[in-house]
């Protein structure tokens, strides 16, 4: 199962980040009074009473960013709202009720997951009777909270833990969907159409829950498949006055559907920007990774398989774990091979591990290798344990994630890389402070944690 996810939104001002710092037990998002601050989504792991979720901080719904950035804002926020498992919808409480806060709350009315609605700065009790006019945006479970004063954060955090889907309703699916992107004519659609035509293949085309992307549904020796096609992505100069730049989001957007991207390449074509850009969403949202090399028949000679392959390590230094694979869409060669591999990426990404086996692989690395000294005393991981699937997600109890520097925790993931079922896939690893005193107890709500991937 992968981890649930809480988003934060709202409109501009309302303490949005405060309310993500503040759950998160330091800073982490930039607080200001200054409208637009948060532009990016900022993710970080919580923990309450044993539940472990991803909480989201989003920019402010409506604002118009002086920099022309309000269109890459309200991507992010759409994100962080169709990825979400439990949404906090934020509004002050001593500005009242504004007419941006009922646009909001329309945006959210064709929601369908929990909403839990937060009046923040709330700093006294009496004025929580303020917030009884809220009730009128008719979304959500209304609670007064301060970020500020610190004011019913177990309350809160009960809410949405509550909340958060079962296990059973986050249960595996195994129909595996994968996402076709890349450039225009890399042969994307000669691909699509070479899977109608491969043997023992039953196909049918459908259009796609995602605005123009086509999902094509095959079945190859017993396994159902759904591919989710594309548009093409060109070369542009500048991708705000290109109606490409609706093409990327499309593209995004079929990423995040899929539990596999393969990610295709022209053998005759050098990487470009545009190659980069999807490959680094791509790694931004953990998705399995196949790199296919299309068209390798005709410029084999040209550039030989082991030249390529160096190729895309030195053009993706992080993406070293994705396998690549040579392919012709036009013959169909090596496309059977190249669905084999991906609904084996597939089930890696669903792989669980044992506690046992996952702490003697860390204690193994430990004694292999210590980490450097910090400020006078030897960083500690104390335990880990693996905390959800696609990705596989594992949490290092330590006691302090800062001690432990960028190399060291590059070192340990490789570790885990290598011994674990997860070698072709994206890991998140989390560096998570935990009190020394009693290494038995449960996580401490207040904690600091670091995401390596």
């Amino acid at each position: 199962m992968s981890m649930p996810k809480v988003a934060i939104v709202g409109r501009p001002n309302v303490g949005k980040s405060s309310i993500f710092n503040w759950l998160a037990g330091r800073r982490i998002a930039i607080v200001d009074d200054y409208e637009g601050v948060t532009r990016d989504r900022m993710t970080t792991l919580i923990e309450h009473e044993g539940n472990f979720f991803e909480l989201i901080d989003t920019g402010g719904m409506g604002v118009v960013d002086s920099d022309d950035l309000t269109a890459d804002v309200e991507a992010q926020i759409e994100v962080a709202i169709a990825t979400a498992d439990v949404i906090l919808f934020v509004v002050d409480i001593r500005t009242g009720l504004m007419p941006l806060d009922s646009l909001v709350a329309e945006r959210l009315r064709s929601i369908d997951r929990p909403i839990v609605l937060l009046a923040n700065k709330a700093d006294h009790d009496n004025l929580d009777i303020s917030a009884e006019e809220f009730h009128k945006l008719g979304r959500g479970h209304l609670i007064c909270v301060s970020a500020e004063q610190k004011r019913h954060r177990d309350e809160l955090m009960q809410l949405i833990v509550d909340r958060l889907p079962p296990s059973s309703d986050r249960a595996v699916d195994a129909h595996m969907k994968f996402a076709i992107v890349g450039r225009r004519n890399v042969g994307k659609s000669t691909f699509v159409n070479s899977l109608a035509q491969a043997k023992r293949m039953i196909v049918s085309e459908v259009a796609g829950t995602t605005r123009d992307s086509v999902d094509v549904n095959f079945e190859l020796d017993g396994h159902q498949f759904t591919a989710i096609d594309t548009p093409g992505l060109r070369r542009r100069r500048s991708v705000r006055t290109d109606l490409d730049y609706y093409g990327m989001h499309r593209a995004q957007r079929s990423i995040r559907r899929a539990d596999v991207s393969l990610m295709f390449f022209d053998a005759s074509e050098k990487i470009s920007k545009v190659d980069k850009q999807l490959v680094g969403y791509i790694a931004d949202e953990y998705k399995p990774c196949v790199f296919v090399v299309n068209k390798w028949d005709l410029y084999h000679d040209e550039m030989p398989t082991e030249r390529w392959v160096k190729y895309l390590r030195s053009q993706f230094p992080t993406m070293q774990y994705a396998p690549i694979a040579f392919i012709t869409g036009q013959t169909g060669k090596n496309i059977k091979a190249l669905l084999n591999h991906s609904q084996m990426l597939f089930k890696q990404a669903r792989e669980r591990t044992s506690t046992g086996r996952l702490n003697r692989i860390v204690q193994a690395a430990i004694e292999h290798q210590e980490p450097p000294m910090f400020q006078n005393r030897r960083p500690k991981i104390y335990y880990a344990t693996q905390v959800s699937t696609e990705p596989p997600t594992i949490v290092l109890m330590c006691n302090d994630p800062k001690g432990f520097a960028p190399d060291y925790r590059r070192f340990l993931l490789s570790v885990l890389r290598d011994n674990l079922p997860f070698s072709e896939v994206p890991i998140k690893m989390y560096l998570q402070k935990r009190e020394q005193r009693d290494p038995t107890a449960p996580p401490e709500v207040d904690q600091e944690n670091e995401r390596v991937s």
